[in-house]
């Protein structure tokens, strides 16, 4: 294998896929990159148990040649020192690889050698020959995942809730996350007959936020019954399935509320956060709303040895019944907030022991949950 390359485009290419291989796999071969030349094309691979990242880089037939393909193979080499020495050279890169696997990466005057791993252990990519599920802009599916992802559970004792759950319903795409304790939901409109639901693993969610965060492009998303991958022209990402069936929601959405009360969503986020100055000393951050006979949001920590913060807040509109007390994990309630991108929100309240449901004006495609913390 022979080829010649932009110093920025390599580095870019392995940087990528980096965030798939883990040092501490204990399948030797997964602390490598695989890098394939082919006629048209270089392709960087990186996996791990979860998920695979792989990044093509086109030869271009323009005037300025970023990428010439001299020969092609493939050799999978050390992505500690790979990534460490590619981010290190200042020039542009001539790569060679023999039969032996042994490799030389010059830059300049600068050379290195390098031993390839055995890639006849390296594994293939998944079979992605399952139907297109749907195709959709990077903006629009990103910003649905980080307004659900961080609802998913931490804890393996129920592995559903560890993930996302992707359900494509009569032209609906829903992205449902909960831990059981609070939950978030973003619909989407998308042009699709397809009606199945899967799982996605949250660290592999979060991993795709963060891979197409910063591309303008469109993501193709197909699924079988064990693998999802969401793909580019040039970046394709592959993750694992959760098995299991993701439990019915609608019944907890759909709740009738005794009070419905709007606030403007920056000062309530920037109350709860005082509020959880003193909160943090109790196991749940609780913090406690209640309406006082001035029908204002009164927002407090419980008292500590260290202090207690209570203010009041204007309401920009309330009905039903005025009298509430309702305690929180007032951490829950900062990250649902900071999800939401309008001016305004509804929370919507149905006694002291019932989710509230939070709603942003102007976007009913988007709903937060947060069950209450009891305090005895």
């Amino acid at each position: 294998m022979e080829f010649k390359i932009d110093h920025s485009i390599l580095k870019k290419a392995i940087t990528e896929v980096s965030h798939a291989v883990s040092s501490k796999t204990a399948i030797p071969i997964l602390t490598g990159i695989k890098i394939e030349a082919k006629l048209d094309r270089l392709i960087v691979t990186g996996s791990n148990s979860d998920f695979i990242i792989e990044r093509i880089v086109p030869v271009e037939n323009n005037e300025v040649a970023r990428l010439d393909i001299i020969e092609t193979g493939s050799v999978v080499l050390s992505a500690k020192y790979l990534t460490e020495i590619i981010k290190k050279l200042p020039k542009d890169i001539y790569f060679k690889a023999d039969e032996n696997q042994t490799v030389i990466i010059q830059s300049g005057e600068i050379v290195t050698k390098m031993s390839g791993l055995n890639q006849a252990e390296y594994p293939s990519l998944p079979d992605n020959n399952a139907n297109t599920i749907v195709t959709i802009t990077s903006n629009d599916l990103i910003d649905m995942l980080k307004q659900t992802v961080f609802a998913a559970s931490n804890h393996e004792t129920n592995p559903v809730l560890t993930g996302v759950n992707f359900s494509f319903q009569q032209g609906l795409l829903t992205c449902i996350a909960t831990n059981s304790h609070r939950l978030s939901l973003k619909r989407k409109k998308v042009n699709t007959n397809v009606n199945e639901s899967f799982i996605v693993p949250s660290s592999s969610v979060s991993e795709l936020i963060k891979l197409f965060g910063t591309y303008t492009t469109d993501i193709v998303i197909i699924a079988t019954n064990t693998t999802i991958v969401c793909k580019s022209d040039t970046l394709s990402f592959y993750s694992r399935l959760i098995e299991g069936n993701y439990p019915n929601i609608s019944g907890l959405i759909s709740q009738q509320p005794n009070t419905i009360v709007t606030m403007n969503t920056k000062q309530l986020l920037e109350g709860i956060d005082r509020a959880t100055v003193f909160a943090s000393e109790w196991r749940n951050n609780n913090i406690k709303f209640e309406i006082d006979e001035n029908q204002k949001l009164v927002i407090s920590s419980r008292h500590s040895e260290m202090g207690q913060i209570k203010e009041k807040q204007y309401m920009k509109d309330i009905s039903g019944e005025e009298e509430l007390s309702v305690t929180i994990n007032g951490s829950f309630m900062i990250e649902a907030l900071k999800a939401i991108k309008t001016n305004e929100v509804q929370l919507c309240f149905n006694g002291s022991m019932r989710p509230i449901l939070i709603h942003p004006i102007g976007d009913d495609t988007h709903v937060q949950l947060i069950s209450p913390v009891r305090t005895y």
